[in-house]
């Protein structure tokens, strides 16, 4: 392969700084509860007031959103709900028998609580109340706890009217690594959170990072990635067009455009400074192309696909030939978008697929935000006397052979009280015998 554009700098891991920090704060609210959060929330967001949002003052917020605006956000909810709602129904409780007396299953049990991170800070992220709350609820989550930093005198009322259609059990008007915290410890709202979902800065990401264990999350996300797969066939303006709409996400957002084709990756190059000047916020995109944006020159679509698969992007467009081919044939990527008609910004926004994606290579060993992520697969089993006659001399010998005796005993009780007229000789399997 050959670069046509190399990136001048990779994007950092989480500095010492913001760690620190958060580990600050997290130490403080913990001893200091309600209080700290108080004094980070007047701090950092200049915010005194409440921080459960009443019902008097979400319908107040709710009222400003014009019809036109409510009628697309329900759209975009339509489609995530639908899409959930199918992913639920792909897996199934069932029960099978693997050994005569032997009744194995699997039960699908939601989570209690999900704390749901909606950001408000350079956008009025609306889609991402959407991808967390609604698929929370389709996963049958009781209660789903949402915040947003408020600015000003209140969270966005954009945000507000999607988390109460979504389904939202308890709002806080609350932003940045002290929510996320608040969630966690069941600060406001009575209920500690089960798992935390949804994008963030690098603050909030930390805080998800460091909560990590005790409770879920979804991916520790980073900057977002996007990347394109094109041949000759493809338009280089929607290839410039569609890396600038991703560019903008952040001054390290970084776009990547793979080809086969050395005319197509020059035009795009070409096209690119001309794309990013004519937008509003092209300071942004501008950093984010200069700094982190790439331009490869591959072989032929075997090395394309294996250049795709190492850089394991968040978002894979494919502009080619034989989209079935490509959609066999990729491995690594959080969301795929097949042909010319498939922006990344339709599953960003609308089309269905959940937008909360794993970055950093985390692509190579998980996909994003799902229903299935809200749901435990809870395994039982029930064995019959008759069947302790195997599984648990097998279990007895398996447990000598590791050197585990309470383990064996448990299973030789079983074949005393349910056999006593058979002799069990396991001596055989004593673990000294294996030194």
């Amino acid at each position: 392969m050959e670069y046509l554009k190399k990136a001048t700098a990779t994007v950092a891991e989480t500095d010492e700084k913001v760690r620190q920090t958060v580990k600050t704060m997290f130490e403080e609210i913990q001893h200091q509860g309600e209080e700290a959060v108080r004094k980070y929330a007047k701090q950092l967001d200049h915010w005194d007031q409440e921080f459960v949002l009443s019902e008097e003052k979400k319908s107040r917020l709710i009222a400003q959103v014009p019809q036109s605006v409510k009628e697309d956000i329900q759209f975009a909810y339509e489609q995530v709900k639908n899409f959930a709602l199918a992913q639920k129904e792909s897996i199934q409780e069932f029960e099978c028998e693997t050994y005569p007396g032997v009744r194995l299953g699997q039960r699908i049990v939601p989570v209690s609580c999900v704390g749901c991170y909606v950001p408000g800070g350079r956008y009025a992220h609306v889609a991402s109340a959407i991808m967390s709350i609604a698929t929370a609820k389709v996963a049958g989550v009781p209660f789903v706890i949402a915040c947003s930093p408020p600015r000003g005198d209140s969270i966005n009322p954009m945000a507000v009217y999607t988390m109460d259609l979504a389904g939202a059990d308890l709002i806080l008007e609350m932003g940045g690594a002290h929510a996320i915290i608040s969630m966690a410890q069941g600060l406001f709202s009575g209920k500690a959170v089960d798992m935390i979902v949804g994008p963030g800065n690098s603050y909030v990401a930390e805080a998800k990072r460091m909560l990590f264990g005790p409770i879920g999350i979804d991916v520790i996300a980073g900057p977002t990635e996007s990347a394109i797969i094109a041949d000759k066939t493809a338009n280089p303006m929607t290839i410039a067009v569609d890396l600038v709409s991703q560019a903008e996400h952040g001054l390290d957002s970084a776009v990547w455009f793979f080809t086969d084709s050395r005319p197509l990756g020059e035009a795009v190059l070409d096209l690119m400074p001309k794309v990013i000047a004519d937008m509003p916020n092209h300071e942004v995109i501008s950093s984010s192309w200069n700094h982190y944006g790439e331009v490869i020159l591959c072989q032929d679509r075997a090395e394309l696909v294996a250049v795709s698969d190492d850089y394991s992007a968040e978002h894979v467009q494919v502009l080619a030939e034989d989209l079935d081919w490509w959609k066999d044939n990729l491995s690594n990527y959080g969301s795929l978008f097949l042909g010319e008609g498939s922006t990344v910004t339709h599953g960003d926004k609308c089309s269905g697929t959940n937008h909360i994606l794993p970055t950093r290579k985390a692509a190579n060993y998980s996909g994003g935000l799902s229903v299935h992520k809200f749901l435990k697969i809870l395994t039982y089993q029930e064995i019959s006397t008759e069947a302790n006659k195997v599984i648990s001399a097998v279990g007895s010998r398996i447990s000598r052979i590791e050197g585990m005796e309470g383990h064996a005993r448990a299973c030789d009780w079983r074949l005393q009280k349910y056999f006593p007229e058979q002799v069990w000789d396991f001596s055989v399997y004593d673990q000294k015998n294996y030194q």
